[in-house]
């Protein structure tokens, strides 16, 4: 296999160089060049052939998610994985068919496995709804289909994983869950909460303040963040329209 060419964009220098440096370090990257900003990548890749672009998201001017959006117009458009300290982007980077979602501080064991992820051609680990989780009770493992799960609260470096049958505690941060999970639709909609979007069946305003309904046989009224309120409804209307 050849090695991969590619582009980092990013417009904070440390992350840049610090990204730069990890890939260099992978046997299965060849070269790479780095941009900080957006504009200046969005013409390096006019200019020159890539394999993948890993793109920071929050950048002055144009941001990572709208050069997303012009790279999905070219002919043949590149790879790319989103690197962000912003936790809440992760569906939005999906839908835009990214391979991969990585959150800062970047581990390379993480940057490691999105370069496998690009290497095999955006294979992902889980992409199943239908994925199963193991969850422990009383010394019994048992296992949950992730398409059953409503939503996930935080509790601490835990996750409490909520069904229409019951709840169950898992040893993995709400972090980790939102960034791998992604795929699968579930999203942020308060620093402790990530919810099914399949699940949700009805969205309210009162009085300024945003909620969500999950459907069930006990239906269940999530309140959600102010800063999360417009991304959510944006989402929601935008899926219902497609």
């Amino acid at each position: 296999m050849s090695r991969l060419r590619v582009l980092v964009v990013d417009d904070e220098r440390p992350a840049l160089d610090e990204l730069a440096y990890l890939l260099g370090r992978d046997p299965r990257i060849g070269e790479v060049l780095t941009s900080n900003s957006a504009t200046e990548g969005l013409r390096l890749l006019q200019e020159q052939d890539v394999d993948v672009v890993f793109l920071d998201i929050q950048m002055p001017g144009l941001t990572g998610l709208e050069l997303a959006q012009v790279l999905a117009r070219f002919k043949v458009p590149p790879p790319i994985v989103f690197v962000t300290a912003h936790e809440g982007h992760a569906v939005d980077a999906f839908d835009l068919r990214a391979v991969d979602y990585v959150l800062k501080p970047v581990r390379a064991d993480r940057l490691a496995e999105a370069v496998r992820r690009v290497v095999s051609g955006g294979e992902r680990s889980a992409p199943s709804m239908d994925a199963q989780i193991p969850v422990e009770r009383g010394g019994v493992t048992r296992f949950v289909n992730r398409s059953e799960i409503t939503y996930v609260e935080a509790h601490g470096d835990y996750a409490r994983l909520h069904t229409a049958t019951g709840a169950h505690l898992v040893r993995t941060p709400l972090s980790t869950l939102e960034e791998e999970w992604a795929p699968a639709g579930f999203v942020r909609i308060h620093r402790s909460l990530l919810v099914s979007l399949a699940h949700i069946d009805e969205i309210r305003m009162d009085g300024g303040r945003c909620s969500v309904r999950l459907a069930g046989p006990e239906p269940v009224e999530l309140g959600v963040s102010r800063r999360h309120t417009r991304e959510l409804r944006d989402l929601l209307l935008r899926r219902a329209g497609s």
